[in-house]
C-alpha cells in the first residue's frame, strides 16, 4: 500500500506532506533524503494512529490527489507503507560470493550490520531513491 506525497521545494529544502493523513510530514534537505523521511514519517504516523485506536485512512489514487493539487511547483510521488513491527525475523537469502563480499565491506565501511545494510538497500530499493 501506498500513500501520495506532495513534495514542495521551499528555501533549498523540500517539504513532504500527506494529504490522506493530516499532520503527517517532513522536510529534507534533497529529494533522495525527503523521500527516505517521507517513508520513516508514514510509518510512525500510522503506528501512532494504530496507537491510540485512531483509523488509518485508505490511501486516494494518485489521480484524485492530482485532481485536487493546484500548486504548479510541487511534485506528487507515491511512498510505500513500511510499518515496523518491532521485531527482526531471521530469514535464509543466498547471494553470489562476491556480492557477499561487496555488501560485508560497504557495511563495515558504513559500520552497520550486514542485515541493517541490506534492510537499509531494501528500503531505499522500494521508496525508489
Amino acid at each position: 500500500m501506498a500513500y501520495i506525497a506532495i513534495l514542495k521545494p521551499e528555501n533549498g529544502r523540500v517539504t513532504v506532506l500527506f494529504p490522506d493523513l493530516p499532520g503527517c510530514g517532513t522536510v529534507g534537505d534533497t529529494l533522495d533524503e525527503a523521500l527516505l523521511l517521507a517513508s520513516e514519517a508514514l510509518g510512525g504516523h500510522v503506528e501512532c494512529l494504530r496507537e491510540v485506536g485512531g483509523t488509518v485512512p485508505d490511501p486516494r489514487p494518485l489521480s484524485q490527489v492530482r485532481a485536487e493539487t493546484v500548486d504548479p511547483t510541487v511534485t506528487l510521488a507515491a511512498i510505500p507503507l513500511i510499518e515496523d513491527r518491532g521485531t527482526a525475523r531471521r530469514v535464509n537469502v543466498s547471494f553470489d560470493p562476491g556480492l557477499l563480499e561487496a555488501i560485508d565491506a560497504a557495511a563495515k565501511s558504513r559500520k552497520m550490520t550486514r542485515s541493517a545494510f541490506l534492510s537499509s538497500a531494501a528500503r531505499r530499493e522500494l521508496i525508489g531513491v
